[in-house]
């Protein structure tokens, strides 16, 4: 049996119910100081993934201030970009809203027959709905929703930016305050920790930032030789959606299939194309693209990655989606590196990364213990 086992007792259990207590004690301090913890969170990961650009730019003899100018300056850039294509593809949206009404008019006398609802073909289709479900409060708390959470956005965003720019600077000279604040006697785990959390966390989001990017851009394509409307803005949609791994592809997928039923209905053959795009360009990616570049690095098993998409969106939102994996990460990574807590790290980890923590000699032990169990389980099968 492996040392860290010899010494549990009672006193490690108490431990791990007052870090159960400890867990959900935090997690509902994050859900309450989510408007203030998620930028900074964000901010964090952001700066893992920008230092060693700004450090590139260093090389070249460009002041650190500078580089970090260059750096915000170019995510500014990109930000505006997509905000001016949603922009005008919404535009575009309003001024076609006229003929996609006929298609839900079309669309919805259909249903309506199939299950016998009622029907007022010299209503629109907007007040065939109010008459059928009540939703005009619905519809206009919803816009509301929009409004204020776009603003929201724009608050956090500058929040964000403003954290990167102070993290990018301080560090510079992170290590050294380490070294000084823990006198070298945790620096080296705390060291070994944060180079972790670095190379993990950031080469999973700048890997998943050009998977989402190729994605987007194999959708759009596929899309435009289909003639689907929108095209450009379903590419932007699946490279958002790309970051929450499974349900996102699944529902970008679910998002330009209804649509092109409501674009190109009654005819049914677009609908199956746009849906085999979809189809195609997330299996690709998601299941022979990705797993050969990522690899097994993260070490996360498919469960836990499921349940850590669970409990990080229901503690924030959307943005808990899209940080599910790093955070989850962080937290393996953290437990691997604190003893009391490696049991921790190998129940969340992959079967694959299990075996780092077997010596030879414990691998064949399993073995024989196995093989024993077979062996004395035999003579009662024959009876």
């Amino acid at each position: 049996m492996s040392d860290r086992f010899k010494k549990f007792n009672s006193g490690r259990a108490n431990f791990f119910l007052v870090a159960f207590i400890a867990l959900v004690l935090a997690g509902a301090v994050l859900k309450i100081t989510a408007t203030v913890v998620l930028p900074f969170i964000i901010a964090i990961l952001l700066a893992f993934i920008l230092d060693p650009l700004v450090r590139a730019l260093e090389k070249v003899y460009i002041p650190r201030v500078v580089a970090i100018v260059i750096v915000i300056a170019g995510i500014g850039l990109g930000l505006y970009i997509a905000g001016l294509i949603l922009f005008s593809s919404g535009k575009t949206i309003l001024s076609q809203y006229p003929r996609y009404e006929k298609r839900f008019l079309e669309i919805y006398s259909w249903i309506a027959g199939l299950f016998g609802l009622p029907y007022d073909e010299h209503r629109t289709f907007i007040d065939n709905l109010w008459g059928q479900l009540g939703v005009r409060n619905q519809i206009r708390n919803y816009t509301f929703s929009i409004t204020n959470g776009f603003i929201d956005f724009l608050k956090s965003l500058v929040m964000v930016l403003l954290f990167i720019v102070f993290l990018l600077l301080e560090s510079a000279h992170l290590e050294e305050k380490v070294a000084i604040a823990f006198e070298h006697r945790f620096s080296g785990r705390i060291k070994s920790i944060v180079e972790a959390v670095v190379l993990q966390v950031s080469r999973y989001l700048t890997i998943k930032f050009f998977i989402s990017l190729g994605t987007g851009i194999f959708v759009a394509l596929g899309l435009a030789l289909l003639k689907v409307d929108f095209w450009l803005i379903w590419g932007v949609i699946s490279f958002i959606l790309n970051f929450i791994p499974t349900i996102g592809s699944i529902a970008a997928s679910t998002g330009v299939t209804l649509f092109s039923l409501l674009q190109f209905w009654p005819h049914g053959w677009p609908v199956v194309g746009a849906f085999l795009v979809m189809l195609l360009v997330n299996f690709v990616v998601g299941n022979i693209l990705e797993p050969q570049i990522q690899g097994e690095n993260l070490g996360l098993s498919p469960f836990i990655v499921l349940v850590s998409l669970l409990a990080w969106g229901w503690l924030w939102g959307f943005a808990g989606l899209v940080l599910a994996v790093p955070m989850t990460v962080i937290v393996k990574i953290i437990c691997e590196h604190v003893p009391i807590l490696e049991p921790v790290a190998i129940l969340i980890g992959s079967y694959k990364d299990l075996q780092k923590y077997k010596t030879p000699g414990q691998k064949l032990l399993v073995k024989v213990q196995v093989d024993e169990h077979k062996f004395q389980e035999e003579p009662a099968q024959h009876d």
